[in-house]
C-alpha cells in the first residue's frame, strides 16, 4: 500500500469519529447535586448544558458516587400522578441552545449512592454526548440551593 493510500485511508477513518470534548461547543454551567442523609441511597444532579455548535444529545452520564447514574425525567399519568422515568434516549441539546436539568424536570439521577453526599463536597461527573464525547465536570454539593437561585430550579 502506498503512502497516498495510507494517508487517505487515515483521514477517512478519522472524519467518522465524533468530536472529542474539547472541541465541542457545549458548555456545561451551575452544576450542584443536593446533599443527602446518611441513609439515602438516591440522590440528583442538576445543571445546564449551553451549545454553540451543532446538536447533539445527552446520552449518558457516569459517577463514582453512584452504583447507577441515570437521565431521568418527570411524567404526569393519566390518573396525574406525576412518577420520575428513565429516559433511555438521552435529551436533544439543539443547536443554539441551553439544556435545562433542574428540579422538578429532567435531571442526573444517582442510585445506590456509595455514601451520602454531604454539604460543600464535590463529587466527579462524566457525561456523555452523542457527538461531544466525555465531558467531565466537578458538581458540589449544595443543601443551600434555593428553588429560583441561578437557574430557576424549581421543587424536585
Amino acid at each position: 500500500m502506498s503512502l497516498k493510500s495510507l494517508l487517505a485511508a487515515a483521514a477517512l477513518s478519522v472524519s467518522v469519529l465524533p468530536a472529542l470534548a474539547e472541541d465541542a461547543k457545549l458548555t456545561i454551567m451551575d452544576p450542584y447535586a443536593r446533599a443527602s442523609t446518611p441513609s439515602s441511597k438516591s440522590g440528583a444532579i442538576f445543571l445546564e448544558v449551553m451549545n454553540a455548535g451543532p446538536a447533539d444529545r445527552l446520552i449518558g452520564a457516569s459517577t463514582p458516587a453512584a452504583g447507577q447514574t441515570m437521565l431521568h425525567t418527570h411524567k404526569e399519568d393519566a390518573n396525574g400522578v406525576i412518577k420520575m422515568i428513565h429516559v433511555d434516549e438521552g435529551f436533544e441539546v439543539p443547536e443554539g441552545s441551553t439544556l435545562e436539568l433542574k428540579r422538578g424536570g429532567k435531571h442526573v439521577m444517582l442510585m445506590g449512592l456509595t455514601g451520602p453526599l454531604e454539604q460543600g463536597d464535590t463529587l466527579p461527573l462524566t457525561l456523555i454526548f452523542e457527538q461531544a464525547g466525555e465531558i467531565s465536570v466537578e458538581v458540589p454539593v449544595d443543601l443551600k440551593r434555593k428553588p429560583g437561585s441561578h437557574t430557576g430550579h424549581g421543587d424536585h
